[in-house]
């Protein structure tokens, strides 16, 4: 009894450990996005950024995240899941460190690059590694590491401009401390890299099927890449909407904070709820229409109600946690998740690439945030016909 009883508080502690470990893996991964859209136009004047480049910045995470995502299952089975991801904090963390420092806008995308090349791996790999070990708690974890996202995002995008501001208005220092966050979350994925019981999804090698080939993996790339477009427009360019109608940059910052903000609480109740149903697609339906009328606010005018307008895109927000809630509970194996997450993240973040540079390229055209603000109202239709199909009762 005695032997049982350690062995039982050894899973315990195993667990809790490797629950800390993705907590603190999960807090870093919009810290590269969202500390940049308080300073951009800091950051535009200081390396010689046009509108239309900074469009570019606001793209460079989607491409990073489809190209290596894409190639993120084929990583983990070569050195093991965490492996991988400990690799990919490292990536990150170089990269928030040396970015700010470089001499032009060329190598600051490139150096960004390298940081959301980082995100991506672990990005992908997270919700196997839930599915994996936590198979009997997937929407409570999903919905924790969630919230640890938006916590780390939404304290990048708050407190970039007051560390901005006590670095002598330096917004190279200003987004250069981020990395030390990153650097916290090496040392339990470093452990977990050594501990080869824990590096590798054992039956991922063993699942043969091709998700490309069912209509749910192709309806969650749909839903994840429409709302990866919106969430990556409005880090990119919610707080110089705001910004260009007269509203202060730390007001900014902060109404963009509270967007960030709502996916705290909302992200999970909204996961542990939507793991314990059988179809999601109601919830699908109801945050699409959050969006729709977030975006239509914008549209007829920012200044008329900044904080219900931040309020309604931050409920909107949270399709995020719902998609990688719905990827773990529509693939009935650790492996076939594994593959579901990186093909509906790929495939999805492909559909997202030309977001956020055509809307910059579209406010430049325009001179004016109108016909932007009405092509994301537009898309927010397709992907509630995406959401409600793949909230549907299924499993690959």
């Amino acid at each position: 009894m005695a032997l049982r009883e350690k062995q039982a508080v050894s899973r315990r502690q195993g667990r809790l450990f490797l629950l800390t470990a993705l907590l603190l893996a999960a807090v870093n991964l919009r810290l590269a996005v969202t500390s940049v859209g308080p300073v951009l136009t800091e950051l535009r004047v200081g390396l010689g950024m046009s509108t239309t480049v900074a469009g570019l910045l606001t793209s460079v995470p989607v491409v990073c995240f489809a190209a290596i995502g894409l190639a993120a299952p084929r990583l983990a089975r070569r050195f093991g899941a965490a492996r991988v991801i400990f690799g990919g904090l490292v990536l990150l963390t170089l990269g928030l460190a040396v970015r700010p420092y470089a001499g032009g806008s060329a190598v600051f995308l490139l150096l960004s690059a390298v940081a959301l090349a980082g995100i991506a791996l672990v990005n992908v790999l997270l919700p196997s590694v839930v599915k994996d070990r936590f198979p009997d708690q997937v929407g409570t974890v999903t919905g924790l590491y969630t919230v640890a996202l938006n916590i780390g995002a939404t304290t990048a995008a708050a407190a970039t401009v007051p560390l901005t501001g006590a670095f002598g208005d330096d917004w190279r220092l200003g987004l250069a401390c981020w990395a030390l966050a990153a650097m916290v979350a090496l040392p339990p994925w470093l452990m977990l890299a050594r501990d080869r019981t824990e590096t590798r999804n054992h039956d991922h090698n063993q699942i043969p099927v091709r998700v490309s080939r069912h209509p749910v993996a192709w309806a969650l790339a749909v839903y994840f890449g429409m709302q990866s477009t919106a969430a990556y427009v409005i880090i990119g360019w919610l707080p110089q909407i705001y910004r260009d109608a007269g509203i202060s940059a730390g007001t900014a910052g902060v109404l963009f904070a509270t967007t960030s903000f709502l996916g705290v609480p909302l992200g999970f109740g909204l996961s542990a709820l939507a793991g314990r149903i059988r179809s999601q697609s109601m919830i699908a339906l109801g945050l699409g229409l959050f969006g729709i009328a977030g975006w239509a606010g914008l549209l007829w005018s920012p200044t008329a109600a900044p904080w219900l307008w931040a309020v309604l895109l931050g409920v909107a927000n949270t399709a995020f946690p719902l998609v990688l809630t719905m990827i773990a509970l529509r693939g009935s194996h650790p492996g076939t998740v594994v593959k579901l997450s990186a093909f509906a993240q790929g495939i999805g973040y492909l559909i997202a690439i030309p977001g956020p540079f055509v809307i910059g390229a579209l406010h430049d055209a325009t001179d004016g945030w109108r016909a932007p603000l009405a092509v994301m109202l537009a898309l927010t239709i397709p992907q509630i016909i995406a959401g409600v199909y793949a909230g549907r009762d299924r499993q690959i």
